[in-house]
């Protein structure tokens, strides 16, 4: 049985739905900002839309959310950026437009506001619905969406339960994801390598 080979030369028109996985600084961020700029120069009416599921719980994080936005302002002043950190579903659905490019960044940060936040945390089950919905809206979203998430699997196993769950937890919503997807592609070094659907 033949292997779909892994390739770099993909596209900058975001598919109708697509998943872009790796690593921390693999640059998932900066492929998803090329794919909305793609997106806007094709002019017609179209905008681009972030759902951003950063929460700043301490001043690192503000500082890094803030120069963030401020550096994304520079490479795509047309990104109008809202916050979504918990009702992911709701965001997509108020925001969907066929005109409109939805980039959700991160799922990885919306999944651990969910099962990490810094109060009270959710019922596994509560979790699973926000999950559902979060597939349903992504289904019967109107126009394209591109969604960003980290690939944690790869490394050494978690000595703590909870982070060992969170990363069980992540690899099966990315893989939920990924099957709704028309393309999916791996991030590393800053290179698209294309998983599924067509570069």
């Amino acid at each position: 049985m033949g292997t779909q080979a892994l390739t770099t030369t993909i596209e900058d028109s975001p598919a109708r739905r697509e998943l872009l996985l790796g690593g921390q600084k693999s640059g998932k961020s900066r492929r998803a900002e090329q794919l909305a700029a793609s997106w806007l120069a094709q002019g017609g009416g179209r905008c681009a839309v972030l759902l951003a599921t950063a929460q700043a719980h301490d001043a690192e994080m503000q500082a890094r959310i803030e120069r963030h936005r401020a550096d994304r302002a520079d490479r795509i002043p047309d990104l109008r950026c809202v916050e979504a950190p918990l009702d992911l579903a709701g965001a997509i659905a108020a925001h969907g437009a066929p005109q409109v490019l939805l980039v959700v960044d991160c799922l990885t940060l919306w999944l651990t506001n969910r099962m990490m936040p810094m109060g009270e945390p959710e019922p596994a089950a509560r979790i699973a619905i926000a999950q559902d919905e979060l597939l349903a809206a992504l289904q019967a979203a109107p126009g394209p969406v591109v969604l960003v998430s980290n690939e944690i699997g790869l490394g050494v196993i978690p000595l703590g339960a909870q982070v060992r769950g969170f990363v069980d937890a992540l690899g099966m919503l990315n893989q939920r994801v990924a099957a709704l997807c028309d393309r999916v592609c791996f991030m590393a070094a800053g290179l698209p390598m294309l998983l599924k659907g067509q570069a």
